[in-house]
């Protein structure tokens, strides 16, 4: 507020000052923008002729648009003309964008000319006509109001060669209408252009005054010939009957747009530029980056809870080699079912207007709990409490079992993006939906390589322990990652959908696990086990279906536990205010069901030298909990280039945005916030 307040006092104490000279009482050379009006050419009563107000500012200095953005004011005329002559509103050329104090200006900063068309009644005759004009003149320190009485005899006609010039410079208005709507504190437009139309810096500049956030990050996408602009909104917003402005394209083009309400495509392709590290990169390297990923998300902590599975699986592998292949193909094929149909599930959801992320599924209560009780039934079945011969997850030789391990190792890994996976799964988000699912493909290829190769690969299984009977030991024993797995499940159910959630998905879990637990005894005892299990499992089923969705309807507020690292909740708002303080910008965004998140926390973020560090360079910190759904969170991970979690960003003061890598050394942030300013100027 203090960085808003402070131009407009200096433009007060400027005004003030300025009342005790008579109006047009300072010669116009006085003036740090000359201005002059100037004809397109000889008198014609009856047409419309354009006419030029041309401002010429000394170097350091600049004017302002219609509407100035975050400071300043723009440009006012009080035309003196006889009756029945005209003036039409002025028509400006394509703006500037100049960051002062964190504050957006929209501006021009060389020479430039507002065109107005006078329209002239026949019969007419040519007479002289005057403006009186004001207008704010500015530096990045100092502004002046500034004013002169322009004047321009029609009886003595002349012709500037530069008008064409001018006239060129003016944004043409869209044939087509825009449309508009606000929804998610965006203001969302369609403007109509063509598919082949090259736009290399796009900015939406709006006429309204104080219906945008002007120095916040807006985000493009195209459908179609469509181009569809998010521009996030100013507080206490009322929605408007009409939106005009300019969209500018870059290399100072644009063009002019009047908007109305109606439907604004959900989903568009991001533009290549505003996407992340891994936009515009080649098909080859993507790939490449995905099946790394992949391969890399064996050694994650994301995937710990599994790997006591995997590791009965590897030892099973070695007792021969078609057994061997058989389970590496099985394997290999479940986890290509699972990233595949994740993948077509977030890219059809994102079609349809979701805005959802990479591990979405585990935004979702439903999903945690179908987890929670996959958990407790593998935790049962390691623990040898009961067997399922079909679809044991434990059983070499068995394609089945082998099939629902790789199903299962897959839906449990991809949660956290590791490195190399971030920029091929955000670039995802950007491709046609053939090659993203080429991505995920390469992504589950990665992830099951290892088995893969033990598999086709003799010596490579050579070097594992030949099966004996410390399997069954080693089995029970995992039965305890697995245990715990289940118990951070119940947690992970309290964080999305509350205390009584929690204890309904623990009583649903608890009566699976005596049903489990029933069965194995008949199995053990040589009875029908099947029945038994069914009839057991109908209360628990019939319990779930009641409590679960009524403990969700009255779930509170997610709430964040204060860390030792000081942080306030992300938004758009907080951010673009931090930016405006002038002071370094960490944000960081997380959830509580990634595992790597929580690692990089520990080590790195919040840490007693971390906040130290943080306090003497002034840092600003902003956390985003993507624990559950937010699409405000997600549409900011997809602007830049991110497909899920974690994501940290630095902002420097005055500076873009730096992407930090996903796996955080105990002293990166320290050595960051000790590091000097990169400032990058803003255009």
């Amino acid at each position: 507020m203090r960085a808003r307040l402070l131009p407009l006092f200096t433009l007060l104490c400027a005004l003030l000052g300025a009342l005790g000279t008579p109006a047009l009482a300072a010669p116009q050379r006085a003036n740090h923008i000359a201005a002059s009006l100037v004809s397109e050419g000889p008198f014609k009563p009856g047409q419309r002729q354009t006419l030029a107000i041309v401002f010429a500012p000394r170097p350091g200095w600049h004017g302002y648009w219609s509407n100035p953005g975050d400071a300043g004011y723009g440009l006012e005329l009080d035309w003196d003309l006889p009756a029945g002559w005209t003036a039409s509103p002025p028509e400006y050329p394509v703006p500037q964008r100049l960051v002062i104090g964190g504050l957006m200006n929209h501006v021009y900063e060389g020479n430039y000319a507002v065109l107005v068309d006078l329209s002239v009644p026949a019969g007419a005759t040519p007479v002289p006509i005057a403006v009186d004009a004001q207008w704010l003149a500015c530096t990045d320190k100092i502004c002046v109001p500034e004013q002169a009485r322009l004047t321009l005899d029609l009886a003595k006609p002349s012709t500037d060669v530069r008008l064409d010039r001018w006239r060129a410079a003016i944004p043409p208005l869209l044939d087509s209408p825009a449309s508009f709507a606000l929804a998610d504190r965006y203001l969302r437009l369609a403007i109509p252009l063509p598919a082949a139309m090259e736009v290399s810096d796009p900015h939406v500049f709006v006429a309204q005054r104080e219906l945008v956030n002007y120095a916040a990050v807006q985000t493009f996408s195209r459908d179609g010939d469509l181009l569809i602009a998010e521009v996030p909104l100013a507080d206490a917003v009322v929605s408007p009957a009409r939106v005009e402005g300019i969209l500018a394209l870059g290399d100072g083009d644009g063009v002019r747009f009047a908007a109305a309400p109606g439907a604004v495509p959900a989903n568009g392709i991001p533009l290549r530029k505003l996407g992340g590290e891994g936009a515009g990169a080649p098909l080859w390297l993507l790939l490449l980056g995905a099946l790394a990923g992949g391969l890399l998300l064996n050694v994650m902590p994301c995937v710990f809870p599994i790997l006591s599975i995997k590791a009965l699986t590897l030892a099973r592998a070695g007792e021969s080699d078609a057994q061997a292949r058989t389970e590496a193909v099985a394997y290999t094929g479940g986890v290509l079912a699972a990233t595949l149909a994740l993948g077509a599930l977030l890219l059809g959801l994102r079609s349809a207007g979701e805005m959802v992320g990479w591990a979405f599924q585990l935004q979702e209560p439903a999903v945690v709990v179908a987890l929670l009780l996959l958990a407790v039934a593998i935790t049962a079945n390691l623990a040898g409490l009961f067997e399922l011969p079909a679809l044991s997850l434990t059983r070499g030789g068995e394609p089945a079992g082998a099939f629902a391990t790789g199903l299962l190792a897959a839906f449990v890994a991809t949660p956290c993006t590791g490195p190399f996976m971030a920029a091929a799964m955000g670039a995802a988000l950007l491709l046609p939906a053939a090659l993203a699912m080429l991505l995920f493909a390469a992504l589950g290829l990665g992830l099951a390589l290892p088995f893969l190769l033990l598999g086709f690969v003799p010596p490579l299984r050579r070097l594992l322990p030949r099966p004996g009977p410390w399997m069954a030991r080693f089995r029970r024993w995992m039965a305890l990652p697995m245990g715990l797995t289940a118990l951070a499940l119940v947690w992970l159910c309290w964080r999305l959908g509350g205390a009584w959630f929690a204890l309904a998905a623990l009583v649903a879990a608890s009566g699976l696990a005596a049903a489990l637990w029933a069965t194995g005894r008949r199995q053990r005892a040589g009875a029908g086990s099947a029945r038994a299990f069914a009839m057991l499992a109908a209360p628990v089923a019939v319990f779930a279906a009641i409590a679960l969705p009524a403990a969700l309807a009255s779930r509170p507020p997610l709430e964040r536990a204060a860390g030792v690292l000081p942080a306030q909740s992300f938004s758009e708002a907080r951010l673009a205010a931090a930016r405006a303080s002038g002071k370094p910008v960490f944000v960081w965004f997380t959830a509580d069901w990634c595992v790597s998140c929580k690692v990089n926390e520990r080590v790195a973020i919040e840490r007693e030298a971390t906040r130290d560090a943080f306090a003497r360079a002034g840092v600003v910190a902003l956390v985003g909990d993507w624990t559950r759904r937010d699409p405000a969170i997600t549409r900011f991970l997809t602007r830049h280039g991110a497909a899920g979690v974690p994501l940290y960003l630095w902002y420097p003061p005055g500076g873009d945005a730096q992407t930090l890598p996903q796996v955080l050394a105990p002293t990166s942030l320290v050595t960051l916030a000790g590091a000097p300013p990169r400032r990058s100027p803003v255009r």
